[in-house]
């Protein structure tokens, strides 16, 4: 193979490889521009390279095409299983659309390893079946959301998991780019029914299809993002060439895109808007997942959502890194923001089922301040990062004690957190280090701070 993977990535496989010797099935969770295409390919041309056969499982035509690309780049020999293309049934790699597969499982061999990409979905009847007729084969599954859309967990189908970096820390790191977020508009949800966890549909569309909101976004996008590449989800295919049609109509350059758009015209629109001839591209249930498109500067959420892993998705895929951007901007009409948190706020992934919130989605977050001037969305902070608007703060009753007043020495205090993070060599010194000072989740920041240590002395 022709590249190297990143520090992390090479640790992600080596953990992931460590369960796999004590159990069959292992889910990698990894954020949405961590390169698990890159995982995938790894760990796929090292089994070919060993003399066994592999899957790696798609479930869009995109995905497929985008992973046959990435294989031959970096010279992994393999055949398709899909619709409209000629098989190679030799090749030790297969790339599957699970549509074409879970039909052709008695025409086929059976693989020793086999990859599930958004591996979330693999409750559905067709997964199951293809997962059920591989028992002696190895299953790693890989999602940025190990969750199904309705919050069940995934630990009927795998025993292990493992989690990648957070999103925080790849921003940090330069792999994921830095964003600014702004909730301008919120619709008003109430009394909207729910199917299968989430937002019907038909009712949906009615309410994000109102003028107001679509006016709102355009005017906002002129204002926050003007001729910036933005990805637009929409609540259904009519929403989706409506608003599509209006930012034509404001003079931008912007098309639609959903599942039935013929192959070749989503081609088309997709290099137009690489080259910047397209401003907005509109879809529906068309970029959410495994869409790699890093030259999308600007995400507008117009479709309101209960499901994390949803929500996620989309505002992922303005996160890459790409010439030229600065940061992404969020535009988040559907109020997901405030239901949700922040893109790269910490979260617990489990195999287990999501926890039900005890807080009502439209009473909002303690974790996340909107700015009433610019309507930045932002965590708690005295001012907006982006106006400098000031919050009133609440007058507090201070209990007076007698002593002297020293002056606080912020860096003497950054360099003795530092010296006491140095002492902790191990994950378990550091994962005691995380609970003495109150941190979220111990383990996590432990397991970064760790896996970044070992980068750092493989890169030496």
């Amino acid at each position: 193979m022709t590249f190297a993977l990143r520090p992390y990535q090479a640790e992600i496989i080596d953990r992931a490889r460590e369960q796999l010797r004590q159990v069959g099935s292992v889910l990698i969770q990894a954020p949405t521009g961590a390169g698990k295409t890159a995982l995938t390919a790894a760990m796929l041309g090292t089994a070919a390279s060993r003399g066994h056969r592999s899957w790696f499982v798609c479930h869009r035509a995109e995905l497929v095409e985008q992973a046959a690309t990435t294989f031959r780049q970096v010279g992994i020999a393999y055949g398709i299983i899909a619709a409209g293309t000629k098989p190679d049934p030799l090749a030790p790699v297969q790339i599957a659309s699970i549509d074409t597969l879970k039909n052709r499982l008695d025409k086929v061999q059976r693989p020793a390893l086999c990859v599930w990409d958004e591996c979330h979905h693999v409750a559905a009847a067709g997964w199951s079946r293809v997962m059920a007729a591989c028992p002696e084969a190895k299953h790693v599954g890989l999602t940025a959301t190990p969750w199904r859309l309705d919050g069940t967990g995934l630990g009927a189908h795998f025993k292990r998991m493992v989690r990648g970096p957070s999103v925080a820390w790849l921003i940090e790191q330069g792999y994921l780019s830095p964003y600014r977020a702004f909730a301008p508009s919120s619709p008003d949800l109430h009394g909207l029914k729910t199917r299968m966890g989430d937002y019907v549909q038909d009712e949906l569309a009615e309410v994000m299809g109102k003028s107001a909101i679509v006016g709102d976004a355009i005017s906002h996008y002129r204002r926050l993002a003007s001729g910036k590449r933005a990805v637009a989800f929409c609540v259904s295919v009519k929403h989706s060439q409506q608003v599509a049609a209006q930012f034509r109509g404001a003079g931008y350059v912007a098309h639609h895109l959903d599942g039935s758009t013929p192959r070749e015209e989503r081609r088309a629109a997709l290099q137009a808007f690489r080259d910047g001839h397209i401003q907005v591209l509109c879809n529906v249930d068309l970029f959410g997942e495994g869409f790699d498109l890093p030259a999308i500067e600007a995400a507008i959420l117009l479709r309101p959502t209960k499901s994390l892993a949803l929500y996620l998705q989309q505002v992922g895929r303005a996160l890459r890194p790409y010439p030229g951007k600065t940061a992404a901007i969020i535009l988040d009409h559907a109020a997901n923001t405030r239901t949700h948190g922040l893109p790269d706020d910490d979260r617990d992934w489990t195999l287990a089922d999501r926890e039900k919130s005890k807080q009502k989605a439209d009473e909002g977050s303690d974790a996340i301040r909107q700015c009433p001037t610019c309507y930045t969305v932002h965590r708690p902070a005295p001012a907006c990062p982006t106006c400098g608007h000031v919050y009133a703060g609440k007058p507090r009753q201070l209990e007076e004690i007698d002593g002297e007043l020293h002056e606080i020495d912020p860096a003497a205090i950054r360099k003795a957190r530092a010296q006491e993070q140095a002492s902790a060599r191990t994950l378990d010194e550091l994962i005691a280090l995380a609970k003495a000072r109150n941190y979220k989740n111990p383990a996590a920041w432990a397991g970064h701070v760790y896996t970044a240590r070992m980068a750092r002395g493989r890169a030496a």
